[in-house]
């Protein structure tokens, strides 16, 4: 018969055994192998949704060259001369290109799927339109992305034979870029600084709720980026184009006006993220630095291989090579030469030059907060593939 001792220490050790099995289950492991991608936002991760959308005659300018020509060399209905940070993840991570789910007919999202829309917004449209905000390019914003993701999600769990919690367990959820068209759409419609300043809570309040369903679902990584730097960006300067020197920032040339409510956006956002991360110690939630990853390549514009920083790659006239209505795949508007020296390719959207080098500094650091850890990868290190030169 057992001593009340041993029975003490087996009931500690029973005890102690439970605590540590807790204690493991609620932390996410240090390195994870995704087996797939899932992603919702704008133009910045489409990478072919709104040109199945899109019911317009002619079709959206991505339909169109210049629009691929650097790596695809034909259309792909990506807002680029080439690939996207998706696509630098996807090859990362050894999957294939995330596919857009409208359209695609006869597809795997095995590995996969992609709901990303040109133009959508996180607020959803009828909302905008009751603040006197118009966004005629697309509805489908991002509850109505989730939505479908929702509704197909049983469908897509059979096809890969996998349980559906597994599946969102195992995949590398990208929450945008969403929000931009939030406050695009406002700014070149002569709103006022303050009446948009009101939309960012609710912005990052509709990014937040987004991410707490998916993980009730079972996600358990997710990539949310903040804001670019939107003083620096071809639209908006030719947008605010003034003559005062003073107003721009002497040494990049960006306005530090838009750029600090910017920044100021991508701190509530990051102080949203860390809110959720304490809520749901077992999620990864990992903030990609939009801002700060693009940042210096308007600050020293050599060191990275960039000539004309502010100007777009694809477009015509003005300081900024840049007019609005007269944009990149419309007749008469010409491309440059050698994109990679550019940032910005039409006025809004990056070259693939700029999105690579902004893949490198947010899968190999210091832009994703906290870092990845590819240890378990055989790689462990994306220098190889992206040199900060690109």
């Amino acid at each position: 018969m057992a001593s009340p001792l041993k029975k003490l220490i087996s009931s500690f050790l029973l005890i102690l055994s439970s605590f540590t099995i807790i204690v493991a289950s609620s932390n996410p492991p240090p390195c994870r192998r995704y087996k797939s991608i899932i992603s919702f936002g704008d133009s910045i991760a489409d990478t072919g949704n709104y040109i199945h959308l899109a019911n317009v005659n002619p079709p959206p300018q991505a339909a169109f060259l210049p629009y691929g020509e650097t790596f695809f060399h034909s259309p792909s209905g990506r807002y680029s001369d080439g690939r996207l940070i998706i696509d630098f993840i996807a090859e990362f991570l050894g999957l294939p290109y995330v596919p857009p789910y409208f359209g695609s007919k006869n597809v795997s999202f095995d590995q996969g799927i992609n709901f990303a829309v040109y133009g959508a917004t996180a607020l959803d449209r009828a909302f905008l339109l009751e603040k006197g905000i118009t966004s005629d390019f697309t509805n489908v914003s991002l509850s109505v992305q989730l939505n479908i993701f929702k509704q197909i999600l049983p469908n897509l769990c059979a096809s890969t034979s996998r349980d559906c919690r597994e599946m969102l367990g195992d995949s590398l959820i990208l929450m945008g870029e969403i929000g931009g068209n939030d406050f695009n759409y406002p700014f070149f419609e002569g709103k006022s600084l303050n009446d948009i300043r009101e939309l960012v809570p609710l912005v990052i309040k509709a990014i937040s709720s987004a991410i707490v369903d998916l993980i009730d679902l079972g996600g358990k990584t997710f990539l949310v980026p903040g804001n670019f730097p939107p003083g620096c960006s071809t639209a908006y300067l030719t947008l605010f184009q003034t003559d005062k020197e003073e107003e721009h920032d002497p040494v990049t040339g960006c306005l530090p006006w838009l750029n600090e409510f910017g920044e100021q956006q991508n701190e509530q956002l990051n102080g949203e993220l860390q809110r959720l991360r304490k809520l749901y110690p077992h999620v990864n939630i990992i903030y990609a630095d939009y801002y700060n990853s693009m940042y210096p390549f308007f600050q020293e514009p050599v060191k990275y291989g960039f000539k004309r920083p502010l100007a777009a790659c694809c477009g015509i006239g003005g300081k900024y090579n840049f007019t609005i209505n007269q944009e990149c795949g419309n007749r008469g508007v010409s491309s440059c030469q050698n994109p990679s020296e550019y940032v910005n390719w039409d006025g809004y959207h990056l070259t693939e030059a700029t999105y690579r080098k902004m893949a490198h500094g947010i899968l190999n650091g210091p832009y994703a907060i906290p870092a990845f850890d590819w240890s378990c990868l055989s790689s462990g290190s994306v220098d190889n593939q992206y040199s900060l030169s690109g």
